[in-house]
């Protein structure tokens, strides 16, 4: 059964007549005939009485509400997507990590709601592999988050590298580690650390390349707000190993220090730990991504291209700047 059977015995239904359904339809008579018969084989019942006027058998009376119904539906769903292709969607649903919510983010929306004042925006602050599970779950539309590669290898998906960011450490100004210019990692592992909670990719990231060391993360405390991690690293002797974008509002905080990792695979302390294969220059990617056919939606082909436009480009980051 095809969708153009049910509309031309419609049309007749309607008309009364198979020639005024073929004008109706813009089609041939002979056309209009075969659909109806094609129907009625399918059905295996005469939908119409042929007499001068074409009337509704008893089979053509139970099958009119429901081909009503079926015509209708599909009327409402090629509506819908027109206007999705039209780009009048009711809302645009963005995940991002926190850092870059608070860095980059504040003009892309601004204007993005020019641009689309009748499209609901929301955005979430997420950590990176929830946002992408979400994604990939159809719960967000776009995620701004670093990349883990076991979400976003995968074919459906979209992907585009934003910049690369070295990795610093976050210290309260009067902590030992503040004398390096770099902390040297035999250092680092000596002390406290406070993380991001779990489902953040931060805190796997550290925790991976703690393990590239041979060496047990000290984690004491999980927090998941850029102002927690300030507000707790100020207090004494806890450090957090953040990404430099992370780490922005805190520049200019005199009570706190940041400083770069020392990036230095030979050390001898280093060897005595067991570690052979340090990331000299550890970094994280943020990448933006979505799927293949969300970007057919002009509302998120936009707001696409306004991250691109509006979040620094690949490596414009300096890596291992360090400063107070």
């Amino acid at each position: 059964m095809r969708l153009e059977q049910l509309q031309a015995f419609l049309s007749v239904a309607e008309t009364g007549s198979f020639q005024q359904a073929a004008r109706k339809c813009g089609v041939t008579q002979s056309t209009i005939s075969r659909q109806v018969q094609g129907l009625e084989a399918e059905v295996g019942l005469s939908l119409f009485h042929r007499t001068a006027h074409a009337k509704l058998t008893v089979g053509g009376e139970r099958l009119l509400p429901h081909a009503r119904k079926i015509c209708q539906s599909w009327r409402n769903a090629a509506e819908e997507l027109g206007d999705l292709l039209a780009g009048k969607q009711p809302e645009l649903c963005v995940a991002a990590i926190h850092s870059v919510c608070a860095a980059y983010l504040p003009p892309v929306l601004q204007k993005f709601c020019r641009s689309y004042p009748e499209v609901q925006l929301r955005v979430t602050s997420l950590g990176s592999d929830r946002a992408l599970k979400v994604l990939k779950d159809g719960l967000v539309d776009i995620a701004v988050v670093m990349n883990n590669r076991y979400f976003t290898q995968a074919p459906e998906m979209l992907v585009e590298v934003l910049y690369n960011e070295p990795i610093e450490v976050l210290m309260a100004a009067g902590h030992p580690l503040a004398q390096y210019d770099r902390v040297p990692w035999p250092e680092l592992i000596c002390y406290p650390q406070v993380v991001f909670k779990d489902g953040y990719g931060m805190q796997r990231m550290v925790q991976e390349q703690f393990g590239r060391m041979g060496a047990k993360l000290h984690a004491v405390l999980e927090l998941n707000t850029l102002d927690a991690f300030r507000g707790v690293v100020r207090q004494g002797q806890l450090i957090a190993l953040l990404p430099h974008s992370a780490l922005l509002d805190a520049t200019g905080d005199r009570t706190l220090a940041i400083r770069s990792i020392a990036q230095e695979s030979a050390n001898s302390k280093i060897s005595a730990i067991g570690q052979s294969a340090i990331d000299p220059t550890w970094t994280r990617e943020v990448v933006l991504v979505t799927t293949h056919d969300r970007m057919q939606i002009p509302p998120i082909a936009h707001f696409w291209n306004l991250v691109r436009e509006f979040v620094p480009p690949l490596d414009l980051i300096k890596v291992g700047k360090s400063g107070n």
